[in-house]
């Protein structure tokens, strides 16, 4: 609010002659005209007085009067807490729809995130017409930051969701009742979808869904491939495993540049320690699940240690190892002339794997970070386990390629694993109706 005042001045008479006989006419026509009663124009007296104009600003208009004091003050005061009243009420429809803005954003960037990583988030809804009614209504909300009511949201689901969320292979599900969730629609893709997970129930009444990490492909093979374990591979139980890490690292000093999840910038000693306690860490937990006598206990095993996710990313840097060593052996047995797979030679035709260095610094030592395995991958990760991977691959239903077994051409004795993905880069387990143990 401004306030001007105007006050009438009554000009001081200049006493020099001049400034008298050039004035004496006009002040004789203003005394004229100042002495008549009353007329039409406004009167000069009144004009001259004291008087106190107010301009009174409002945020839609400017009003203009001349009251007195008291009743200035009072109006003042009056349109004040009108005028704040209004502010308070805009800038809580204001914030009621800002947080109703951030917590669909942040509801959206959550579900995100579950998505990838497998596991469910649910934010509590919020329509417009309650949002701000309970802002209007509730004293914190008003004088509270809305961003900072949101972030002690998320962190409380964040907080529950890291509790509740970190089996990395969920409880089996209907296999029908999973197909009717994930594709609904009727767009040819997701019809083909329905008819291959239709095949695959005629084998198997459930799915297991696999946390999607970039691990997948390591995960549900390993997971397979202890929960159906009857005894300890031979390979396994051999001493010369726990020698390999030093054997290969006294002869490829490249292998120092092996990276671990979380762990970089290692001595070479470090690293062949860390593999060794790897693998290890394999043989003991492979040997205890396979002495269990229910299936029922090795899946309660297998449940227990894939929620135990420094030892689950552990038994994966194993696995990658062994990996390496296999490539390693076919590399060097096709430079010697001997028979090798013909995955083999795929595996270094590539131009960012012609030898085991760029297979390891350009794909192994991606897998679980910035990328998963390959389809040409899935063929060594099944000659490293030395088992045969059998995968339903939904997405090739109807053709020869919809059931592919990793190799094409496996040993007679491996187990089988079966597998079952919609586009070769993440996979789940069917389980339910019966255990596969040959192809």
């Amino acid at each position: 609010m401004f306030t001007f005042k105007s006050r009438g001045r009554r000009q001081a008479a200049d006493t020099s002659p001049e400034r008298a006989a050039s004035e004496g006419s006009g002040q004789d026509r203003l005394e004229q005209k100042t002495s008549k009663p009353n007329g039409s124009s406004a009167n000069v007296e009144e004009r001259q007085k004291k008087v106190t104009t107010i301009f009174c600003l409002t945020k839609n208009e400017k009003e203009f009067y001349v009251p007195s004091d008291e009743s200035c003050s009072a109006s003042v005061a009056t349109r004040q807490k009108q005028k704040r009243a209004v502010e308070i009420k805009e800038e809580c429809t204001h914030k009621s729809h800002r947080r109703i803005s951030q917590t669909d954003d942040m509801k959206a960037f959550l579900t995100h995130q579950a998505v990838c990583e497998n596991c469910e988030v649910n934010l509590p809804g919020f329509s417009n017409s309650s949002a701000m009614e309970s802002t209007v209504d509730n004293e914190e909300d008003m004088y509270r930051d809305a961003e900072e009511i949101e972030r002690e949201k998320v962190l409380l689901v964040c907080e529950r969701g890291s509790t509740e969320n970190k089996l990395s292979v969920a409880p089996e599900m209907d296999i029908v009742e999973y197909c009717q969730k994930e594709w609904r629609g009727n767009t040819p893709v997701a019809k083909l979808m329905k008819k291959g997970y239709e095949a695959v129930s005629q084998k198997f009444a459930c799915i297991r869904r696999v946390r999607g990490d970039n691990y997948c492909a390591l995960r549900a093979t390993l997971f397979q491939a202890l929960s159906q374990a009857t005894e300890q591979p031979n390979w396994l139980h051999s001493e010369d495993l726990m020698l390999l890490p030093e054997k290969l690292l006294s002869k490829y000093d490249w292998i120092k540049d092996w990276q671990h999840r979380g762990k970089l910038g290692r001595k070479m000693r470090e690293i062949g320690d860390e593999i060794k306690e790897y693998l290890g860490l394999l043989r003991k937990k492979w040997k205890s699940v396979s002495e269990m006598k229910t299936p029922m206990e090795k899946q309660g095993a297998c449940n227990e240690l894939f929620k135990n996710e420094e030892e689950e990313y552990c038994l994966y840097e194993a696995v990658k190892f062994l990996m390496l060593n296999t490539a390693i052996e076919l590399y060097n047995d096709n430079k010697e002339g001997k028979n090798v797979p013909v995955f083999s030679w795929l595996l270094f035709a590539r131009d960012t794997s012609s030898n085991p260095k760029q297979l390891m610094n350009n794909h192994l030592n991606h897998i679980g970070h910035t990328g998963g395995l390959e389809q040409v991958e899935m063929f060594l990760l099944a000659y490293a386990l030395r088992h045969t991977i059998k995968v339903y691959r939904l997405y090739k239903y109807s053709t020869d390629e919809f059931i592919t077994h990793y190799p094409n051409d496996p040993e007679e004795d491996w187990p089988v694993v079966t597998l079952i993905t919609e586009d070769d880069r993440h996979y789940n387990i069917p389980v339910g109706m019966c255990e596969e143990t040959a192809v």
